[in-house]
């Protein structure tokens, strides 16, 4: 599934930090990121700092910090000085990582700013696949449990999680549809038309040059409601099936930001997305905007920590 600066620390804690909240910005804004150049995350995060720019008044300098699977960018950002002069992408992986052993950190290590992402998981099979519906697919499984492989990502990655959540949606335990890792959709995708595994549980956004060339079809997808770049497919939802999850990107300070300083970058944030030249970059890449700020936003991250820890629970991954 993207969402989305000086790389060291110091910078990151800024020069010169004697103006007070009142005047903020009055100096560059540093936008890490955790995850590496040219991925959803990555271009989300810059089509955001284009525009932010233009209504904070300051310029806003993304920098890639990678390593640890996602670990030294999120643990540098929640480290940085909550001045405002550092902010971050934090993506759904800040749910995923300490169950895994990887880091101490969660979200509440942060200050939320907003969502701006929200990539929902697809169920993906070949065109010439005989499944038409998700619950072809259902059938299919429960009629031979393990016989059926599906992909996407690593094991315990976002979209292991999607099939998991999905599985147990419907009755069936992880091992009905058994887990091929891979280095993430792409290559994925590349073993589902070799017939290398059966399904691929990714975002639409990942699929979505196989769907337009007619080599793969998906089912459902897993979200509240139908994306609307993709309106011809249906959700989980619309067919009984109470279950969605997404690969999101949210905005976040280190935690202790002052308040004075979280409104404005609330509010131009809020702008940013809600600017045509941020949609228009969005649209084109087929990502899913999602705005939630505030407390919607606490009960936001709330839930998918709580989901997600139960889906690795149930799948022997919470360390």
């Amino acid at each position: 599934m993207a969402l989305f600066i000086s790389i060291t620390l110091s910078n990151g804690c800024g020069e010169g930090g004697g103006s007070s909240d009142a005047n903020y910005p009055a100096r560059p804004v540093t936008m890490m990121v955790p995850w590496a150049a040219g991925g959803m995350t990555d271009l989300s995060s810059r089509a955001l700092a284009a525009v932010l720019q233009k209504h904070l008044g300051v310029s806003v300098n993304v920098v890639n910090r990678t390593g640890g699977g996602g670990v030294i960018g999120h643990l540098a950002l929640s480290q940085a000085r909550p001045d405002g002069y550092t902010i971050g992408a934090v993506t759904v992986e800040i749910t995923m990582m300490h169950n895994m052993g990887l880091t101490e950190l969660i979200w509440e290590d942060f200050t939320p700013l907003s969502l701006m992402v929200d990539n929902a998981a697809g169920i993906t099979v070949r065109m010439d696949s005989p499944y038409e519906t998700v619950q072809d697919l259902i059938d299919a499984v429960k009629a031979d449990p393990g016989n059926l492989q599906a992909s996407g990502t690593s094991r315990g990655g976002i979209w292991d999680l999607a099939r998991i959540g999905f599985l147990r949606a419907v009755g069936l335990k992880d091992s009905d549809m058994p887990w091929v890792p891979s280095q993430g959709a792409s290559p994925a995708l590349q073993e589902l038309l070799a017939s290398g595994v059966d399904v691929v549980t990714a975002s639409l956004t990942e699929v979505d040059a196989l769907r337009r060339a007619g080599q793969v079809k998906t089912l459902a997808v897993m979200a509240d409601e139908r994306l609307e770049n993709f309106p011809d497919v249906p959700t989980l939802k619309e067919q009984g099936i109470d279950w969605s999850l997404g690969g999101w990107v949210s905005v976040c300070a280190p935690k202790g930001l002052p308040d004075v300083v979280k409104a404005k970058l609330e509010e131009a944030i809020l702008k940013t997305m809600e600017d045509p030249e941020f949609r228009d970059a969005m649209n084109q890449a087929g990502s899913n905007i999602r705005e939630i700020q505030g407390d919607l936003l606490v009960k936001f991250l709330e839930g998918e920590h709580t989901k997600n820890e139960e889906s690795m629970t149930l799948a022997g991954l919470k360390q």
